[in-house]
């Protein structure tokens, strides 16, 4: 089985969304010091690197992320390479794309794909369109994730994806790097760290194939 990590390392050096709380990890303890272990402190937000967003990120009461179903967490999910798309992914991509009927998971690989190896965070990275997010939602899609720090155009005021999606269930896989991944069909992992009543979590995610 090959197995694909498509998670981002989380570093002090790391890209944060415009705002969110930096990356802070400090050895607290060390051999270097004379201690008798290793011992560091990690300070971050909860949308770090690649993450999760559970409803109550928009939502009023919505579920947090140790409520979240690990069935729709684990399963098959498409990649889907949309290389032409400049600013967000809009319902005629969708159309075009073909999905299969029945598709519950859907990774898109954009350009976003090559910020990754450029420093600090880019502004002009692609989202998902309010009209993109709506047709995800009427074709019965549980899980969406995108190849950077998140599902939303950057500026928008309304917050149109993230509240169609999240306030239709629809899970948000933010911050995957898909730069070494073929566009297909694969088996998706998908753990966020357990944080009681959090509304979001960084997460270790893999795609496997036979």
């Amino acid at each position: 089985m090959k197995i694909i990590d498509i998670s981002v390392p989380i570093s002090s050096t790391m890209p944060v969304y415009k705002g969110d709380p930096p990356v802070s990890i400090a050895r607290v303890a060390s051999f270097d010091k004379g201690d008798n272990m290793t011992l560091s402190r990690l300070s971050m937000g909860a949308h770090t690197g690649t993450h999760l967003d559970a409803p109550l990120h928009f939502i009023p009461g919505g579920k947090t992320i140790e409520q979240l179903d690990l069935n729709v967490l684990i399963g098959p999910v498409r990649v889907l390479d949309l290389p032409a798309v400049q600013h967000q992914v809009s319902a005629a991509d969708l159309d075009a794309a073909n999905l299969p009927a029945g598709t519950q998971r859907v990774l898109f690989k954009t350009r976003n794909s090559a910020l990754w190896a450029e420093p600090g965070f880019h502004e002009d990275f692609v989202g998902i369109g309010a009209d993109a997010a709506r047709w995800l939602v009427a074709h019965g899609v549980l899980l969406v994730g995108i190849d950077y720090l998140s599902i939303e155009v950057f500026g928008s005021h309304d917050y149109p994806a993230h509240k169609t999606l999240l306030g239709a269930g629809v899970i948000a896989l933010e911050g995957v790097d898909l730069r070494n991944v073929a566009p297909g069909d694969y088996q998706l992992i998908c753990l966020p760290i357990k944080l009681e009543g959090a509304e979001g979590a960084p997460a270790r995610v893999v795609l496997t194939q036979a």
